[in-house]
């Protein structure tokens, strides 16, 4: 069983998923190593930077008994030219128990995936899908509000090139949730809809911004110091037209002071940012103990 995208798992895997990751969150198991996938090996194999999927990754495999092995792309052979395919013939021959990938094209994970003989699970590829952090996204939600069900989540920012939005737009709804995006014309798929910024947050449940991928863009958006803020991000002024109690999310990393203010990013009532770093741990942990168990 491979893990590349939202729609490669079914309803009762999803609520497998997260009630199994609830677990892991409510219980002391969190804090020290299990059995559970004792002298299994991941591979984790990151084309481009990452600090919280990684480390998570590496994180919950620990938790669970399993060695976590990083393979350090720009010291491999990959520098010398080695192509995606001949990296992932290599890693099969080790025979590890799951391997964990990233990396800056879309569909790579499943390229992979069909040379592979072990799980492959997509840590993020280009702007196309990121399946776990949607799953951690949604365990998150449900964890501080008891319910997706019913949910109005507004999904903001560049949305062009966010396989963060594209995930969640295909898990969320799945859970009963509203799913609204909306973000700088610029920065939004041909194929969606336009919302402003302010109607998207308007009455939201839960409002989630997302960074500015400059490092993508064909052009610079030509925007002045505090001018995309203004214009696109998150203030206290815009959160105040949200739902009464309405809670404040962002995969990270963030670009404070242009997607979001430093004071609600770091509002210790309404930001669940740090709960959705926590929750990585035990949603991969989930994730790693489906996808190896299902291979046995």
């Amino acid at each position: 069983m491979d893990l590349l995208s939202i729609d490669s798992l079914t309803d009762q895997q999803i609520a497998a998923i997260l009630d199994r990751a609830g677990e892991y969150f409510s219980s002391d198991r969190v804090g020290r190593s299990n059995d559970q996938l004792h002298g299994r090996i991941v591979f984790n194999v990151f084309y481009e930077n990452s600090t919280r999927t990684a480390m998570s990754f590496a994180t919950a495999a620990h938790r669970l008994g399993a060695s976590a092995i990083a393979l350090s792309v720009e010291r491999s052979s990959v520098a010398k030219g080695e192509s995606l395919e001949d990296t992932a013939r290599t890693l099969n021959a080790m025979r590890p128990d799951a391997l964990v990938i990233r990396h800056r094209e879309n569909g790579a994970p499943a390229t992979v995936a069909a040379i592979v003989d072990a799980p492959v699970l997509n840590a993020g590829d280009g702007t196309n899908e990121h399946p776990t952090q949607a799953l951690l996204d949604a365990a998150t939600i449900r964890h501080r509000l008891s319910r997706t069900d019913g949910l109005t989540v507004a999904i903001c920012g560049d949305i062009r090139h966010s396989r963060v939005a594209r995930s969640n737009a295909k898990l969320l709804p799945r859970l009963g949730a509203e799913v609204r995006l909306a973000g700088p014309p610029e920065l939004m798929p041909g194929n969606i809809v336009p919302l402003t910024v302010d109607e998207a947050i308007a009455g939201a449940d839960v409002v989630m911004m997302l960074r500015v991928q400059r490092e993508r863009l064909e052009a610079e958006l030509g925007d002045a110091p505090g001018e995309y803020l203004a214009r696109y991000g998150l203030t206290s002024e815009r959160l105040a037209t949200a739902a009464p109690g309405a809670v404040v999310m962002h995969p990270g990393p963030m670009n404070r002071g242009v997607e979001i203010e430093d004071r609600v990013a770091d509002d210790p009532d309404r930001s669940l940012i740090t709960l959705q770093v926590e929750m990585g741990v035990p949603v991969r942990m989930a994730c790693l103990e489906m996808v190896i168990s299902a291979a046995a």
